[in-house]
């Protein structure tokens, strides 16, 4: 048994072998501790106003501002360069003034939609301090 084992073990054995003292206190005494520990500053981190009142839209948002990076990520790992896609390969891009969207613009869309998001989320919660 090594001497920091043999000290715990006595340690042990004399906390419990120790008689229980109970202290009796009357309602000043009682009030005046009471007073001490109620003026203690608490361990807790500063809050703003929209975590004390609205804590959900700033989780909300949070969640927001994760779904749109994650997707502004894949948006963008997914799309094309003008010169990889099918009308660069061709001799340049032909769009046509009339009809509908291509699947690049759509994307290309898109992706601006998520970046957009991204950037208002992130603004607003660095202004909410969360």
């Amino acid at each position: 048994m090594t001497l920091l084992a043999a000290a715990a073990a006595a340690a042990g054995k004399a906390a419990s072998a120790a008689p229980k003292v109970q202290v009796t206190l009357s309602p000043q005494q009682r009030a005046s501790l009471q007073q001490a520990f109620a003026s203690q500053p608490q361990a807790q981190a500063p809050q703003t106003w929209f975590q004390q009142h609205v804590g959900w839209l700033t989780h909300g948002l949070a969640g927001i501002f994760i779904i749109a990076a994650i997707a502004l990520v894949v948006l963008l790992a997914v799309q094309t360069t003008k010169q990889e896609g099918l009308s660069g390969t061709i001799g340049g891009r032909v769009e046509s003034a009339y009809g509908r969207m291509g699947a690049d613009e759509q994307l290309k869309r898109f992706t601006t939609f998520a970046a957009v998001v991204f950037v208002v989320c992130g603004f607003v919660l660095s202004l909410t301090g969360i």
